[in-house]
């Protein structure tokens, strides 16, 4: 069967699991409607933008059938426990998936690979690839399409590989024998509901990224609101406390793909070292990385809420310091707010 095949050289490009969904998303796009309605996407404009057309495939991409779900596991071989991380204030936490290299080059590059592969067998045909890229509902597809069940936190869960792996899709005009969805398994479980720093996720499957930390230091480009940031601790990029909890990830696995590896010894960085950076040195350092799209100067405001969060020290006031006349306001005043805990 050609489903089988395409799983099969999908597997052979090194993705973990590869699946098949439908494009009826109905279900899903009320409970969309109803997120954006409360505003709940912040200023992620791009959502509400594309609005209902996230949850028809079809409409998306004219002429898609069906679509291709993939997923490839991301933690780094031989970086720092996560944990131990946090719980040194003067380190900076970055969210395992963004120690290595940009997981959209990466996973664009194989899903490309295996549209190629697929043409060769059944000739030309219309596709479109994804990875995190468009308005594209991906734990949604991949819950349809079985490759997992949509945990608490929103996130995709499987029960061979927890939730720390990357998705990515292939919008296809060929008409494939869908698989079956898998049966949920969270039960009554709510650690990541409790452990979340800002509460942000407010019920079961219910998230405000408004007070999301990942959103916070990742897709919000103003200041970050007074009151949330003792919470952010030492996080300077993403947060993984929700997975961290999650008894599923006692079954996550190694990334086998060596762009994954740590960068720049970003899995146990110093604050005061980090902060340091240059706006040439950020470019240079963080080229092919998914921080790099953040910039230079919300690199600094988010160091900055950390050296504010960090036990008072010398080194940290210093760093502090150095940059009170930052030309950014941003910059200044998350700077100044730092200097006035650190003093």
């Amino acid at each position: 069967m050609l489903e089988e095949r395409i799983k099969q050289w999908g597997r052979d490009l090194g993705f973990d699991a590869v699946a098949i969904a439908g494009t009826e998303l109905d279900a899903e796009e009320a409970r969309l409607m109803e997120w954006l309605g409360r505003g709940w996407h912040g200023e992620m404009d791009y959502m509400a933008r594309h609005g209902a057309r996230r949850a028809r495939p079809a409409e998306l991409v004219p002429g898609t059938v069906s679509v291709i779900t993939a997923r490839l596991n991301y933690t780094p071989a031989g970086a720092r426990d996560a944990d131990e991380v946090l719980a040194d204030p003067e380190l900076g936490f970055v969210s395992r998936y963004a120690l290595g290299r940009d997981y959209h080059k990466v996973m664009r590059a194989r899903l490309q690979q295996l549209a190629d592969r697929m043409a060769a067998e059944v000739g030309e045909f219309h596709y479109r690839v994804f990875t995190d890229s468009a308005p594209v509902m991906e734990v949604s597809l991949a819950q349809r399409s079985g490759l997992g069940w949509r945990g608490k936190h929103t996130l995709l869960l499987s029960r061979d590989a927890g939730s720390l792996f990357f998705l990515g899709e292939l919008f296809v005009a060929l008409d494939l024998a869908r698989d079956a969805p898998v049966t949920e398994h969270c039960g009554t479980c709510a650690r990541c509901i409790a452990v979340c720093p800002t509460q942000a996720i407010v019920a079961p499957y219910q998230l405000d990224a408004r007070k999301c930390i990942s959103y916070l230091t990742i897709e919000h480009h103003g200041a970050i609101p007074e009151p949330l940031r003792p919470l952010l601790g030492n996080r300077i990029y993403g947060c993984d406390d929700c997975q961290m909890v999650c008894p599923w990830n006692k079954y996550a696995k190694t990334a086998v793909v060596a762009d994954f590896g740590v960068r720049n010894g970003l899995d146990a960085a110093s604050l005061v070292d980090l902060f340091a950076w240059t706006a040439d040195e950020f470019d240079r350092r963080l080229e092919g990385s998914a921080i790099r799209r953040i910039g230079h100067e919300r690199w600094l405001r988010n160091i900055a809420v950390a050296l504010g969060n960090a036990p008072k020290s010398a080194a940290a006031h210093a760093a502090l310091a150095a940059r009170a006349d930052h030309p950014s306001e941003m910059v200044r005043e998350h700077v100044a707010w730092a200097l006035a805990r650190q003093s």
